[in-house]
């Protein structure tokens, strides 16, 4: 009997701990779900500055790896992590920033999203 329990938890442990989440490109991806991964930030700029400032941050820490002008999205590389930044116009001198990151294997790192959104708030200055 304690063998049996001894499979279910390491079942349900192993359940628990995979699954999927959705990027700010909204696809899906295989990850461990509910961590905080991604940072919000509201400014009062067009969402035009943000995006260029966005786009030189990554590229300065990093590898831009995909830019989407019309859904306003960037993914990028840096040390084995993926980034993703949406910037959304709320509006017209108002916008809204939302910064992923996550480390290889699919855990959230907002650590990285948190100091990528301050870089590229000091962009902003």
């Amino acid at each position: 009997m304690t063998k049996f329990a001894a499979i279910l938890i390491a079942g349900i442990a192993l359940v628990g701990s995979t699954g999927c989440y959705r990027t700010q490109e909204g696809r899906t991806n295989a990850g461990i779900p509910f961590v905080t991964d991604q940072i919000e930030s509201r400014y009062e700029r067009p969402a035009s500055q943000l995006f260029e400032a966005a786009k030189a941050t990554l590229s300065y820490n990093g590898t831009l790896t995909s830019e989407d002008v019309i859904r306003r999205t960037l993914t990028s590389k840096i040390d084995n992590r993926s980034i993703w930044i949406k910037v959304e116009e709320l509006e017209p001198n108002i916008s809204r920033i939302f910064v992923q990151a996550r480390k290889s294997g699919g855990r959230g790192d907002v650590i990285l999203a948190s100091e990528l959104d301050k870089q590229i708030a000091l962009r902003l200055r």
